[in-house]
């Protein structure tokens, strides 16, 4: 079967198009899953261009979505099921159990940048009833990730307000919670054509990160006194704003390094006005379960910016690069 992997000494241009042994029957509770499609995110771009150290040769891709191609004794699937693999396989359900990435797929052990994959179940959840494979691979990361951030973790509720920064694959899904769940959402970008698009998704009010300096002050402003939650994906260069743009009392969902991997917060500021900062990694099993649930429920659909192919993956990282995408990247597998 074909599959991807990274070779040393890493980068796009080492991502190697092979063939590799199929995969095995699976064994008592283990399922064969071909595999269909998978998405992109920082994190697998990171190990894809060598800025994240990982085994040469390993195969990349935290999310996978396909069906269900043989199931052994014990597994709680049928063949036919479409599933959606998760991030921390061995996460069930209660407190984080992992502060690492040694068990997750692209990283720790190989991932879904392959046709077909043998794993234990619990590796997969059920993917929402009607969705794609490309769209079912989008919940993996970015989509538990904005789930976990806005409902597990901020309680969040009809009535509250909500930041997203950028359009982002993160950023996108907790828009599309947010709205679901009857709260208002306000959002940056530095394109005043992906503004317009923010808005057409339900956003109550964007603003131009580039030409607004003191964004964090302009969406207090427009909310009324600070957004009651704050999906942090920049990191240190975009935090000290979002704390001038979140309440007092407000939370702030601690989830991206774009803009680097530490830096000085002031943290002053933060305590006076009573702010809780929470860090996060994507989310348990559980987690997963009940937002395949809620996007069954709600109707919410990924926006899918573009899809390419698996051997097209180093390109599909290039425009992940470029900055120029509106939601989530696929690969077709």
């Amino acid at each position: 079967m074909k599959a991807i992997r990274c070779v040393a000494p890493g980068g796009l241009d080492h991502l190697t198009h092979t063939d590799i042994p199929d995969a095995p029957d699976p064994g008592p509770g283990e399922i064969r899953v071909r595999l269909r499609a998978s998405s992109l995110n920082f994190h697998d771009y990171g190990i894809a261009a060598g800025i994240m150290p990982t085994e040469d040769g390993r195969i990349p891709m935290a999310d996978g979505a396909g069906e269900v191609e043989a199931a052994g004794d014990g597994a709680p699937f049928a063949v036919g099921d479409h599933v959606v693999s998760t991030f921390f396989p061995d996460w069930a359900d209660g407190p984080p159990p992992i502060a690492d990435f040694s068990t997750t797929p692209g990283d720790g052990v190989d991932g879904y940048a392959r046709e077909y994959v043998t794993r234990p179940a619990r590796y997969f959840t059920k993917a929402p009833e009607g969705w794609s494979h490309q769209e079912a691979a989008t919940i993996t990361t970015a989509g538990l990730t904005a789930w976990r951030a806005l409902v597990v973790d901020g309680g969040l509720k009809a009535g509250d307000d909500v930041l997203v920064l950028g359009t982002g694959g993160v950023s996108i899904y907790a828009l599309q919670i947010a709205r679901a769940m009857g709260a208002r959402v306000f959002a940056t970008s530095s394109s005043d054509d992906k503004r317009a698009r923010l808005e057409e998704l339900g956003a109550t009010a964007t603003v131009n990160y580039r030409t607004t300096e003191n964004w964090g002050a302009e969406i207090a402003r427009l909310s009324g006194g600070g957004v009651d939650h704050v999906i942090e994906v920049g990191g240190p260069a975009t935090l000290a704003q979002s704390i001038q743009a979140c309440r007092i009392g407000g939370h702030m969902a601690l989830i991206g390094v774009l803009t680097g991997r530490s830096g000085e917060i002031p943290t002053a500021a933060m305590m006076a006005k009573h702010q809780r900062l929470q860090g996060l990694i994507v989310g348990s099993h559980a987690m997963q379960r009940d937002m395949v649930r809620g996007m069954e429920v709600t109707g919410i659909r990924p926006a899918i910016d573009r899809t390419f192919a698996l051997a097209e993956l180093a390109d599909a990282f290039r425009h992940e690069e470029s900055g120029a995408h509106f939601g989530k990247i696929c690969v077709s597998i």
